[in-house]
């Protein structure tokens, strides 16, 4: 059993010293294993496409027509590397521009169709990939592992901000 099992297996402790050393320690099982995981999926993608542009196209993709700084802010990059992102893509015939209609100074990037269908090979590979890695589990493995899809997706949801407090007087 790997440490991140033991971890995710054994109950946290109630004393708070070590139950806080505890999920620090799942904590950094977990990151571990989501980036080794990430990294392996992205080894699958045969496009030619650098992981920034991938991921800068799948973003054009589920948000666009986007602005060059809404591709900026999503991408977490600054306005001029989103403008060379999309400069190549659109090399490649993945994404166009457009003028906005009410703000000549604002352009959309949108996705092509050519664009879709490399974002498409790209997700079919991966995921092809890692059902052949799931195949090799045992059926327990595979209902252990749907468990804990569930709580991740809790984990990555949007957290809500805490209400500001209202003034004593």
């Amino acid at each position: 059993m790997t440490e991140t099992q033991a971890a995710a297996t054994n109950s946290i402790d109630s004393d708070t010293t070590t139950g806080v050393t505890d999920l620090v320690e799942l904590a950094g099982g977990l990151r571990f294993a989501v980036a080794r995981l990430h990294r392996l999926l992205r080894q699958q993608d045969q496009s030619g496409l650098a992981p920034a542009l991938a991921t800068a196209l799948a973003t054009i993709n589920r948000d666009g027509p986007i602005t060059l700084s809404q591709l900026a802010g999503q991408e977490q990059v600054a306005a001029p590397t989103a403008t060379k992102l999309v400069d190549k893509l659109a090399d490649q015939g993945l994404v166009t521009r457009q003028q906005d209609e009410v703000d000549k100074r604002v352009c959309r990037v949108q996705i092509t169709p050519g664009g879709r269908e490399k974002l498409e090979s790209i997700r079919v590979r991966r995921t092809e990939w890692l059902a052949g890695r799931l195949h090799d589990l045992t059926p327990s493995e595979l209902a252990r592992i749907g468990d804990a899809l569930n709580v991740m997706e809790t984990l990555i949801a949007p957290h809500p901000s805490p209400k500001p407090s209202k003034p004593t007087r």
